[in-house]
């Protein structure tokens, strides 16, 4: 009998669990991709990452189609019809076995339950670790639970690499002759992803490239965005067209060994990689965290603003902040945007404009070529003061300084606002009055909100909650 691959977020044949494990077994091999154009659609996720998305499958198809195994793209409006279109598949290509890797959004999971439910009797299941080091729920505190804050987290996920290391599955040998290439065009891939290459190879060769030439000084330059310091490596993470594991190889083959402390030339990359799996053991631990909720309960009664006009301004690149404005220009042009650069615009919104973190998560979902719920929650929570974070609340970003410190020329601001290119370097980051005194101020708007004045609104936001409203009491008692 046949086992039957199912593909999701993992568009890999290298370091594939569930695909080495299903050739492994000595029988044939078939794959399946199963596409929902109304979910993604549901998940708010961008067209470019969807057309991303669609070359990477074409690119893994002809992996595939290399290795003698097929590749069957089969399409589902909402996630609530794939158990009856793949028991219907099932019926006219029998399979014995169904191998995938784990996916840890709350709707994936019910998913996946459902195909459980409908499939169990007549098929054997198999499910794998694949976007992660170690499996979800394997690193605890002493009484079980998962760590709410990241650098506990971050130190049982190194004592856990020291003891056991990490495993980097190879490309699974080829199961016969090479077979023609299906062609794949997924339905709403409009935006072009053509800055982004696609597939396992281009995924490798950026990885390699940044490996070679920029790991050892990223803790220098990643916080730079008029500079390349930084892996460009999250859109293939994203979909898993590479592997957190072939990250950590990479690290290895260039460093000789893995740094395991601060100080260690690369540790500050292998660092970012250890957030990214906290960020996804939340997910799983707290599924509140795929529902819109806050990590921490007593932030869902901070009363957010609602002015859409700030939104607005904020979505277009209009705030008056020089920094925050090029990035969010940067993002609706490119569908990307650079991880300091990340943070300044999200405490922006919640902290400057005090507009629901829930607004920001979900425009940049809507834009980003990159977006990964774990992830986009994680960082959007950290920012506003509702997730994990050890730090107190009352960390804001001020923009101007941010944009001073980290773009201190202007070339990043000036490259994404060209009405500020003539502005000097010493005004650029507050460019109004050398604006008015050469009469081009009605060229770029003024500042929408003075940052001094909401920052204390912030804290006063944060603060309350520890007294909060006799009706909130009520409803905690209830």
């Amino acid at each position: 009998m046949r086992h039957l691959v199912w593909f999701r977020s993992d568009l890999r044949v290298a370091d594939n669990p569930a695909l080495y494990e299903a050739t492994a077994a000595g029988c044939d091999v078939t794959a399946m991709y199963i596409d929902c154009a109304g979910q993604w659609q549901q998940h708010g996720r961008a067209p470019i990452q969807r057309d991303f998305l669609s070359h990477n499958l074409q690119a893994l198809a002809q992996q595939l189609a290399a290795l003698g195994i097929p590749l069957t793209v089969l399409s589902a409006d909402t996630f609530a019809e794939v158990p009856e279109r793949l028991a219907a598949w099932l019926v006219k290509h029998p399979c014995s076995a169904l191998y995938a890797n784990r996916e840890v959004g709350i709707d994936e999971r019910r998913r996946d339950k459902a195909v459980q439910q409908r499939l169990a009797d007549t098929l054997d299941i198999r499910v794998f670790n694949g976007d992660c080091v170690f499996n979800h729920g394997s690193l605890t505190t002493q009484s079980g639970d998962m760590y709410k804050v990241f650098t506990p987290f971050a130190k049982t996920w190194l004592a856990q690499l020291r003891a056991t290391g990490y495993r980097l599955l190879p490309v699974p040998d080829a199961q016969g002759q090479p077979l023609s290439v299906v062609e794949v065009e997924l339905e709403g891939t409009r935006v072009s992803s053509h800055a982004w290459p696609a597939g396992e190879r281009a995924g490798a060769e950026r990885l390699a490239l940044f490996s070679g030439q920029a790991l050892c000084d990223y803790g220098e330059y990643r916080d730079y965005p008029a500079i390349e310091g930084t892996s460009s490596l999250s859109p293939y993470l994203a979909l898993g067209v590479i592997s957190p594991n072939q990250c950590l190889a990479a690290i290895e083959q260039e460093l000789t060994q893995l740094p395991m402390s601060r100080g260690e030339a690369g540790f500050v990359w292998l660092n970012e990689l250890i957030w990214r799996e906290f960020y996804r053991h939340l997910l799983v631990a707290f599924p509140r965290l795929s529902m819109n909720r806050a990590f921490k309960p007593d932030t869902e009664a901070l009363q957010w603003s609602h002015d859409t006009a700030a939104f607005d301004a904020w979505c277009t690149g209009n705030t008056g902040y020089p920094i925050v404005d090029a990035a969010m220009r940067c993002l609706n042009q490119t569908g990307w945007m650079h991880n300091r650069l990340r943070m300044i615009v999200a405490s922006f919104l919640t902290k400057d404009l005090h507009i629901d973190w829930r607004q920001g998560e979900a425009y940049f979902m809507s834009r980003l070529i990159d977006g990964e719920l774990a992830a986009n929650n994680g960082g959007w929570q950290w920012a506003a003061g509702t997730g994990a974070d050890a730090a107190p609340y009352f960390r804001v970003f001020n923009p101007t300084t941010q944009g001073e410190r980290f773009d201190g020329n202007g070339d990043f601001i000036r490259r994404w606002l060209p009405e500020l290119a003539e502005v000097p370097a010493k005004k650029v980051h507050q460019p109004h009055d050398w604006l008015d005194t050469q009469q081009l101020g009605y060229l770029y708007p003024k500042p929408i909100v003075d940052h001094k004045r909401a920052r204390l609104h912030a804290i006063a936001m944060f603060a309350a909650l520890k007294d909060p409203p006799d009706d909130l009491k009520d409803q905690e008692a209830r």
